[in-house]
């Protein structure tokens, strides 16, 4: 069924390319399949945007809902697409510059004009495509996760990369010397964290006054758990179980904290924290998680790769990990060795919540966390926007 389904729409695709002509100025973004106006493609987007070198460029963003994306088209060089209407896939055949940060869908296939460049979302902790050992997760099997990967390489021109070890990793886990494609690897650090780089206090203040907290001086906790693969619901997606304990957490830590919640963009599953009011706040639905990082004093995740992008504020992080063993054995494997990650690994939430009081006390960046942000983070310095446009275009 699923190859009928793409053999159907390859061909509207092809159909909707007739009589467009590529335009070498011509500028395509996508985050998270149109979910989001956010990541490295919106970072790269507001870099050209600011700079006269490309004020002849113009620039098209791909979303599943428009209503919400208008105000970008308030830059008269920008129009906003719907997700796989025919208007977007028109704009696809006529962008010179794809610049995605998730796979394409399987029928847009590039011109070989054209230049599809693939940002990724993460420095993984979690294997991935063909490093996947385990198991097959909820929606495909191991073959199948296989093939979505090989797909998407043979379509990219260039595969962006933070630092050497991603780098590596995402040569074995794309499989690019099997296809002579490991020069598509771009390694100029991710243009999303220069927003981390260049961040203020005016920027902190206002992002906390637009999350209700403006004359709150409570410390706030970005707790961002990742998505599980064996987790799904027949005809909604994949789900998330939240396992954590607010109540215990609410009685240990006091009236001097909030948890800012944020659902992986994967999961469908929709949250009932009203029980927690005032103590728990829904944030699933903020674009562009830098704003929850920058704002958040600490960060509590379990095998999600926020961490390492959050290690750049050098602020303490926690790995709430409380399904480790059939995490790390049955779904997915990791990367790296435990005790090389930046921050303390709980499983239970009293520990959880002893570890967060010691840290609003004691807590500085010790060796590990130093030497962490060296071998990860080194080319997170800024500008790093500027070095991808340079190279891509």
């Amino acid at each position: 069924m699923r190859k009928a389904i793409y053999l159907v729409r390859r061909v509207e695709y092809v159909l909707n390319g007739i009589g467009v002509n590529i335009d070498e100025k011509a500028v395509i973004f996508e985050s998270y399949n149109g979910k989001s106006y956010s990541c490295s493609p919106k970072a790269i987007y507001e870099y050209m945007l600011q700079n006269d070198k490309y004020e002849e460029y113009t620039f098209t963003w791909i979303v599943k809902h428009p209503d919400e994306y208008e105000f970008l088209t308030k830059n008269p060089r920008t129009q906003i697409v719907r997700y796989r209407s025919k208007q977007c896939e028109k704009a696809l055949h006529r962008a010179r510059y794809w610049i995605f940060n998730y796979r394409a869908l399987d029928q847009w296939i590039p011109d070989e004009k054209q230049v599809y460049v693939q940002c990724w979302h993460g420095t993984p902790l979690k294997r991935l495509g063909f490093d996947i050992k385990h198991s097959d997760n909820a929606m495909n099997s191991k073959s199948e996760i296989r093939d979505k990967y090989v797909k998407d390489a043979k379509r990219f021109k260039y595969l962006l990369s933070p630092c050497r070890f991603t780098s590596e990793k995402f040569t074995t886990a794309w499989n690019l010397k099997e296809y002579g494609k490991e020069d598509t690897i771009l390694e100029v650090g991710y243009p999303r964290n220069d927003y981390l780089i260049n961040q203020n206090q005016d920027d902190v203040t206002k992002i906390r006054a637009k999350l209700g907290f403006e004359n709150d001086d409570r410390k706030l906790i970005l707790y961002a758990p990742t998505w599980r693969d064996n987790q799904h619901s027949s005809g909604s997606g994949y789900t998330y179980r939240c396992e954590a304990d607010f109540d215990l957490l609410r009685q240990m830590l006091g009236d001097g904290y909030a948890i800012l919640f944020r659902a992986h963009y994967l999961v469908a599953s929709s949250f009932d924290f009203s029980m927690y009011d005032g103590f728990v706040y829904d944030v699933s639905d903020v674009d562009d998680i830098n704003e929850l990082y920058i704002v958040s004093d600490m960060l509590i995740t379990d095998y999600s790769s926020v961490f390492f992008d959050y290690a750049i504020l050098q602020r303490p992080i926690f790995f709430y990990m409380y399904d480790l063993e059939e995490y790390r054995d049955d779904v997915r494997g990791f990367y790296l060795g435990l005790d090389e990650l930046p921050g303390k690994i709980v499983t239970g939430i009293c520990e959880l919540a002893e570890e967060i009081k010691k840290a609003d006390i004691l807590w500085q960046p010790d060796e590990r966390y130093e030497d962490f942000n060296m071998r990860f983070n080194y080319l997170n310095d800024g500008n790093a926007a500027e070095r991808f446009v340079e190279r891509v275009l």
